[in-house]
């Protein structure tokens, strides 16, 4: 568990470090992806449960299901923010096209200047 919540703080600090402090519009895009993974292991960190089950009711766990099953909605939110993510990168690599055929530049120090 302590692995898993090290490697979500890294995913954190290296995707804000990318939207924060890189140039480019394309390693900006990265960055948010790497950050959104964060908040997917997260979420899916919270729903672990150390010897869980299915939350599948079944016969053979019939007693023991209310204190085993695994919550399923974190799964259920990861799946729909992947979609979700899928779209916002698609909408903002597009965006990202225009500006280049725009600017000529993906750098948005230099778009800045270019727009007066």
């Amino acid at each position: 568990m302590i692995i898993t919540l090290i490697t979500a703080a890294l995913l954190a600090v290296i995707g804000a470090y990318c939207v924060v402090v890189k140039k480019n519009l394309l390693k900006k895009l990265i960055g948010l992806g790497i950050f959104t993974n964060f908040i997917h292991l997260m979420f899916i960190s919270m729903g672990y449960l150390e010897g869980g089950i299915a939350p599948i009711i079944t016969p053979e766990n019939l007693l023991s299901f209310p204190v085993r099953a695994v919550d399923p909605i974190p799964q259920a939110l990861v799946l729909t923010s992947i979609v979700v993510q899928l779209s916002v990168t698609a909408l903002a690599l597009s965006v990202t096209i225009l500006a280049y055929r725009h600017f000529k530049t993906l750098d948005t120090d230099k778009m800045n200047e270019l727009s007066g």
